[in-house]
């Protein structure tokens, strides 16, 4: 409530102010408007004072707004001898606040929408999509209306699955989504419509979540690294930047120019497109994808493609912001919640919007012993040129186990902590035949509204992998994954538990394998 109020008081107290300072003269009006300018800038001390947020920030913010309140007034009185002068000057700040100051005083603190220690992403049931239980795959020729019987006898509803734009590059677009009555035929249902022989393959449309996200407390301000060559003032809080020695990227990348500004796209909860370190990088594909209620997505963004040496927020592996741009598809409700055909949707969706890299930090735990529909997808979007990246899953537990990051042909990313062990929740790789590490623990980077927290999760590491192979898509256009894996994995470093964790990527190493 308070950090909704902080605007309107401030605008208040700032009008008043500027009124006051008018009608100085006329003793009645003059107090008035300091009535007013005392009642509003009590509240506005109310809403800073009780509004989240750490002290020094607060401070700052304070600060901010009062060398507005002080400087407004002063230069309106310039026109204080011509009366609608005055009016039409104080109008105009007034509209210029509004359009261009404004939207940071709504968003200064934003901080109380999420609440301290943790957000609470809601987490998978076990079971299907209730709106569509089973993907069915049709023989090349067969229509549904070959199987009417078999949806009519189970009163099952039946409708297109996948949307892929090049048809003629995959299968998928003969995939039908069915939805099951809520009663006990599913087993029956599943098992008619698997013997018919009309059918290619059928699968579970299983649910997905992304994990809960652990807020971490922030580290107290110490000076930036001139190392990096970078004037971001969240730089201190990246710690995976000297892990990873991106320095020694930094210096890599020394004159060396892109061959294109390659595309990443984050598939997860949207993307907030207007946050100030993001909106420099940012391409939009749907403006319905521009908002992320759940902050998961916005947070990946920043991992990947913050924009470095703007003086704000974080920094990216792309230090002259040339290199890679990042863009949203929203594939996760507001709430977390995605299935295997939303997931797959967006795969085709981003890749026939031209991306290179598409991370993906979401899964779960897979009952099928294969993932045709996934694999189907996977081929697609590597024909179109994508290297897809996939976080491992936070359940301590053996990545094998969990979908998408066991298909064939991902990059699948474990998360390792500050001292470089396999994090406490991280899933391992060792039986996957792509398995890589990244930081994943105590991760600063965006949330909307301009703000920025640190977090815990194999979400958090996978974009740090997809950022680096936007990269080196960006330099070499052509890059296979398994090119851009072997060169990931002989240029890692060891982790405590490289068997279970894959090498820790080292980005200027692997830079110079591209340019070299």
């Amino acid at each position: 409530m308070f950090s909704s109020l902080y605007p309107f008081t401030f605008v208040l107290s700032l009008a008043a102010l500027s009124g006051w300072f008018f009608y100085r003269d006329n003793e009645q009006r003059s107090e008035l408007l300091r009535k007013i300018f005392l009642s509003g800038i009590a509240g506005f001390g109310v809403c800073w004072l009780m509004a989240e947020g750490q002290w020094s920030y607060k401070f700052l913010s304070l600060l901010r707004e009062l060398l507005v309140l002080g400087t407004v007034p002063i230069l309106l009185s310039i026109f204080r001898k011509t009366k609608w002068g005055y009016v039409v000057a104080l109008l105009g700040v007034l509209t210029g606040l509004r359009f261009f100051y404004f939207e940071k005083l709504k968003n200064t603190f934003p901080q109380a929408d999420f609440p301290k220690g943790k957000i609470e992403i809601t987490a998978a049931p076990a079971g299907l999509d209730p709106n569509g239980e089973l993907l069915l795959e049709l023989k090349e020729g067969v229509q549904l209306a070959d199987i009417q019987d078999v949806l009519k006898k189970y009163g099952l509803t039946a409708r297109p699955a996948f949307t892929p734009k090049d048809i003629d590059a995959t299968q998928l677009d003969n995939y039908f989504v069915v939805d099951v009555p809520a009663n006990d035929d599913f087993p029956k249902v599943k098992k008619e419509l698997s013997s018919l022989a009309q059918t290619e393959w059928l699968e579970e449309n299983e649910q997905v979540s992304i994990s809960p996200m652990e807020m971490e407390p922030m580290r107290p301000s110490l000076p930036i690294d001139k190392k990096f060559g970078l004037n971001d003032p969240g730089l201190v809080n990246l710690w995976g930047f000297e892990e990873m020695k991106v320095d020694e990227l930094y210096s890599v990348l020394k004159d060396k120019k892109p061959v294109k500004r390659a595309l990443i796209a984050i598939l997860d909860t949207g993307v907030d497109a207007n946050h100030e370190d993001l909106k420099a990088n940012f391409i939009s594909t749907k403006p319905a994808y521009d908002i992320d209620k759940a902050g998961h997505g916005t947070h990946c963004a920043g991992i990947a493609a913050a924009v470095s040496n703007n003086g704000v927020g974080v920094a990216s592996f792309s230090q002259t912001n040339e290199y890679v741009r990042v863009t949203s598809v929203k594939v996760l409700s507001d709430g977390g919640m995605g299935t295997q055909q939303s997931i797959i949707n967006g795969m085709l969706e981003a890749a026939d919007r031209g991306a290179d890299v598409l991370s993906l930090s979401l899964g779960g735990l897979s009952t099928d012993s294969r993932q045709r529909a996934y694999q189907k997808a996977l081929d697609y979007v590597n024909k179109k040129g994508c290297i897809v990246v996939v976080a491992a899953g936070n359940a301590n537990r053996n990545a094998k186990d969990f979908v998408p990051a066991n298909v064939d042909g991902v990059i699948t990313v474990s998360a390792v902590d500050t001292l470089l062990n396999r994090a406490s929740f991280s899933n391992t790789t060792p039986d996957v035949k792509m398995g890589i590490a990244a930081p994943g623990v105590k991760i600063y980077s965006t949330i909307p509204g301009s703000v920025y927290a640190s977090f815990n999760g194999t979400s958090m590491a996978t974009p740090y992998v997809a950022g680096l192979l936007g990269l080196m898509k960006s330099l070499n256009p052509d890059l296979t994954t398994k090119e851009a894996y072997k060169i990931l994995n002989e240029t890692g470093a060891e982790t405590q538990q490289t068997q279970e964790t894959g090498r820790l990527i080292q980005p200027g190493k692997a830079v110079s394998k591209i340019v070299n």
